[in-house]
């Protein structure tokens, strides 16, 4: 179906399977996509709006675009040939049915794939329904699950007329067999036909309405429910409220109270793993991640019981589900704070990182708070805490839409409401949004003087500063800045100083004097010496003073700052600061004459977001030297040294290319063969894999078709491809990069 339309969903009730379907499929069809795939995971994402942001993180789209994340969305993928796959869209179907139709309509490289409970009724949407397994297969999957439970279990002639009963009585619903199957710790294979035959006959006239087969499953999921001990039943209820994964902390405080305490909660989540209402994710530690963190065991529970204990909550009565809406509320709160109250000191990295991991978690605590009656400065001040978060994340378009809307439900001119506007003109400018920017920072700056506070008009000038200089008007610019020192300076806030200094620095480098700029930026470091972990505000730092360096003409002193700003980013986990630090290095590369360093810097760079010039604010001064240093390495090197250089720095894991862009090296080594041959897999398809063998093996075109049976016009063909897709330009060089990988 995916041969003959650009977009197929598979239907049919939670537990079926379509998800897996959708997976293997897109592992199949993978080589013909070359610009790879996306699967959107939208189980955890309950606001529509945060649909296309989302997606747009997942397709590694620079959030400092301050275009709509729709539209940054489609220009992204116009010109791409890639396969999009959004899971579980039945919450969300009139925002997935818009956003494939616009897609689809701008974007004609893009297919998609969903998965739902009903169709998206998009125009050429072609439905797959996704049917329950056939007896023999249900037999062969309860087989399968029936052996992980009770060691050595097979289905034989004495015991497979009762697995089959079991089978047809579950219709086939993969899900309901996986939960039925487990229900063999506790009784015999026959018990388990007689409990089920029961429970059939006890709800054989409750929901009527329903499909057959959604009551089934709602019948698998109610009989473990039933079987379920009276506090595993009320943990169930209560895990509920978290959005994606948590963790066992989380467990213990948003699940506990006087009836069930944290350490009961902690036994009782054991069962319901044991049970498989609970799913373990074992996250195995990130290999970029620069401080090592260990293997991370986390928990999550899928829709379809997710939901069963949403209703099971809310059948407890309004104050058990609000009392565990708020406990989630206060728990991510305090999560987000401690961030907030400790964004410059040692242990920034680590609590940034933890909040990042909750970000699901974070998000649905915020659109709580937003939800309650009454709670509007409540929410508000939620969000501005959320501030350095976001900046940190570059989550800059999501800041700006939570900020507006809670701007928009507490209108007071209070503190909390001036912070949020400065955050606003913050993100702004980080998006080359500098209208925007002046626009917001007019009004801080009315309340900050209606209610009399330094700290505000101290913060305002800062941004007023941020907001003229982005926008071309310097001279201003530096004039605020001048004045929001003096403020800190007196109110002895280190921090705020620090950052301002900051930006003072970054601004006066790229646009001002340079010899200005490096007094700005030790001078900030000053005040950062007593947080020799903090990352973020030093990445800056590094980066005002490599460009400061740079316009004076000093490439190596340039060159140094900026790898050492690299290396702060890339602990930050800010991938745009790491590709905007790669970006520099690459232009400092062709300045020293090193192209072949030029060229795998580019490699490395575009790979994680593509969109070099919104990494560097876009800034013609910045963009203009990226582009010129890339169109100078690939007209000195070549254009297929400069595309195998290239396409060599995009191999690279992350952590790999920093540490070599941190070592100064010109040409790295042969990416790792297993990497490369799975990339160079992913690349050509089954047939374009044998045919590039053949050629490397040294047979005319005539001999691989004799060999494999095909007409010469047709690896003819295939061989013009293999040349296009590797970026060969000879037989010869196929061979020899065939070699490389070492294939």
């Amino acid at each position: 179906m995916l041969a003959e339309s650009r977009l197929v969903t598979l239907m049919g009730p939670g537990g079926v399977g379509k998800t897996r379907i959708a997976l293997r499929t897109a592992a199949a069809v993978r080589a013909d996509f070359a610009d790879g795939l996306c699967v959107a995971e939208l189980t955890a994402l309950r606001d529509p709006e945060l649909l296309p942001g989302a997606l747009c993180t997942l397709l590694g789209v620079p959030p400092q675009s301050a275009a709509e994340p729709l539209d940054a969305l489609v220009e992204h993928v116009r010109e791409r040939r890639l396969l999009l796959i959004l899971d579980t869209c039945e919450h969300l179907v009139d925002a997935c049915a818009m956003l494939a139709d616009i897609v689809l309509g701008e974007a004609p490289g893009v297919t998609v794939l969903a998965t739902s409970r009903q169709p998206l009724d998009v125009p050429g949407e072609h439905v797959f329904p996704v049917p329950p397994l056939p007896l023999d297969t249900a037999v062969e999957l309860f087989a399968q699950r029936a052996a992980a439970v009770i060691a050595g279990f097979t289905v034989t002639d004495g015991n497979r007329a009762d697995v089959e009963t079991v089978c047809r009585r579950l219709d086939g619903i993969p899900l309901a067999i996986e939960l039925a199957t487990v229900r063999l710790r506790a009784v015999g294979l026959k018990h388990l036909v007689a409990l089920l035959e029961e429970r059939f006959r006890v709800l054989a006239g409750g929901r009527r309405t329903e499909p057959a087969r959604h009551q089934t499953l709602r019948t698998a999921i109610g009989w473990s429910h039933e079987l379920c001990t009276d506090a595993e039943r009320l943990l169930w209820a209560r895990m509920s409220v978290f959005a994606g994964s948590f963790d066992l902390s989380a467990v213990r405080e948003v699940c506990r109270d006087t009836s069930l305490s944290a350490d009961e909660a902690v036994e009782t989540l054991i069962g319901l793993v044991d049970k498989s209402v609970v799913t373990r994710l074992d996250e195995p530690a990130d290999p970029d991640d620069p401080d090592g963190r260990e293997e991370c065991t986390r928990y999550r529970l899928l829709d379809t019981i997710r939901e069963y204990g949403a209703e099971w909550l809310a059948s407890l009565g309004a104050e058990e589900e609000t009392a565990c809406l708020e406990r989630h509320l206060v728990y991510f709160r305090a999560l987000v704070q401690r961030l907030e109250n400790r964004w410059c000191s040692s242990e920034q990295v680590e609590l940034f990182r933890a909040v990042n991991r909750e970000h699901a978690n974070v998000r649905a605590a915020l659109g709580y708070a937003c939800r309650r009656a009454g709670g509007a400065s409540e929410a508000l001040a939620f969000a501005v805490s959320l501030g350095h978060y976001w900046a940190f994340g570059s989550y800059f378009s999501e800041g700006r839409r939570w900020l507006t809307r809670c701007l928009e439900q507490a209108p007071d001119p209070v503190p909390q409401r001036a912070d949020a506007l400065r955050l606003l003109c913050y993100y702004a400018v980080r998006q080359a949004d500098a209208t925007a920017a002046r626009a917001v920072i007019q009004e801080c700056r009315a309340i900050a003087q209606q209610l009399g506070s330094k700290r505000l008009l101290a913060y305002t000038d800062h941004y007023s500063g941020s907001a003229h200089c982005s926008g071309g008007e310097t001279a201003t610019g530096f004039a605020f800045f001048d004045e929001a020192v003096e403020q800190f300076r007196r109110l002895g806030d280190r921090s705020a100083l620090a950052v301002t200094l900051m930006d003072y620095s970054c601004f006066q480098a790229m646009d001002g004097d340079p010899h200005r700029a490096l007094a700005l930026a030790d001078e900030s470091l000053t005040y950062l010496a007593e947080h020799p972990g903090e990352s973020w505000t030093r990445g800056y730092l590094g980066f005002a003073q490599g460009l400061a360096h740079w316009r004076v003409g000093d490439i190596a002193a340039a060159s140094s700052a900026t790898r050492a700003a690299t290396r702060q980013k890339y602990r930050m986990a800010d991938k745009f600061g790491v590709e905007a630090g790669l970006g520099i290095l690459a232009w400092l590369a062709a300045d020293q004459g090193r192209y072949d360093r030029t060229a795998w810097l580019v490699g490395a760079a575009e790979e994680l977001g593509e969109d070099m010039h919104a990494c560097l604010l876009g800034l013609r001064v910045l963009t203009g030297a990226y582009d010129g240093a890339r169109a100078e390495a690939a007209r000195k090197l070549g254009a297929v040294r400069f595309e195998r250089l290239r396409r060599r720095g995009a191999e690279l894991p992350v952590r790999e290319a920093v540490d070599l862009a941190e070592a100064d090296t010109g040409t790295p080594g042969t990416v790792p063969s297993a990497r490369a041959e799975r990339r160079t897999c992913d690349t050509l398809t089954r047939r374009e894999r044998e045919v590039a063998e053949l050629v490397g093996q040294g047979l005319s075109n005539r001999e691989i078709a004799e060999r494999l049976v095909i007409s010469k016009r047709t690896v003819d063909a295939h061989v013009e491809h293999i040349l296009g897709k590797l970026g060969c330009s000879s037989r010869t060089e196929i061979a020899r990069t065939l070699a490389e990988l070492g294939l």
